[in-house]
């Protein structure tokens, strides 16, 4: 299951998966039209509103009905904002951390029995090297919501290990999708950027490890940034 996979490092995941066998289960805001280069054999579609706090479970149990089984969650869906820590209205951060933290948090709440079945669920959540530390004024508002994401594949992580599951924070810099477009400000060329096929080829490459082989934490950057 893979929430926001019509674009972006979503999107790259899904053809990744695909190439290896794995049927996706895609939770998009806009589910009537199959994202380009998809295998429509290998491909369910699913209406997916991050901030609709009964949507994680529809989309479980419309998952569960067609396929009878969950083996991984990818928490992609994200949100990005610029706007100052002092100056945001508390409208603007419930709806971040709504996206990026209880909306994931809701997913795995939601698939926790399946994943658990199965004996090695996996679960990765998309954070950022914004939620390893704050890089500037800007970015202050969005690293916090990251931070509280990373926070919470450590903890999911704990709490399924007797399971057999396991669950990693994905945590780039700036990656060559329009949110990173965003991010830089026109600042950095996207060739120089972490493509989202690289981020993409590493998802794919930790959840099939095996369960003696757990990844708490994979950075990725584009440029040379303290000890990241």
């Amino acid at each position: 299951m893979l929430s926001g996979g019509n674009r972006g490092i979503g999107y790259c995941i899904a053809q990744a998966a695909q190439a290896r066998g794995w049927h996706v289960s895609l939770g998009l805001r806009d589910p009537s039209v199959l994202p380009h280069g998809l295998d429509p054999q290998l491909t369910d579609l699913h209406a997916y509103d991050a901030t609709s706090r009964s949507a994680e479970a529809k989309w479980v149990d419309a998952t569960v009905a067609r396929h009878g089984r969950i083996d991984t969650i990818v928490a992609n869906a994200g949100l990005f904002t610029d706007t100052s820590i002092i100056d945001a209205e508390e409208g603007e951060v419930d709806t971040l951390l709504e996206i990026n933290l209880r909306a994931p948090r809701r997913l795995a709440k939601a698939a926790w029995p399946m994943l658990r079945a199965c004996g090695s669920g996996r679960v990765a959540i998309l954070g950022s090297l914004s939620g390893k530390r704050v890089a500037s004024k800007g970015s202050a508002l969005y690293s916090v919501s990251k931070f509280a994401a990373i926070g919470l594949a450590h903890a999911l992580r704990l709490e399924g290990w007797d399971d057999g599951i396991r669950a990693t924070a994905f945590c780039p810099g700036l990656v060559a999708t329009e949110m990173g477009a965003t991010a830089a400000g026109d600042v950095v060329a996207a060739k120089e950027m972490t493509q989202p096929d690289e981020i993409a080829h590493l998802v794919l490459e930790i959840i099939g490890l095996s369960n003696s082989a757990s990844i708490a934490e994979m950075h990725i950057n584009w440029r040379t940034d303290g000890i990241f």
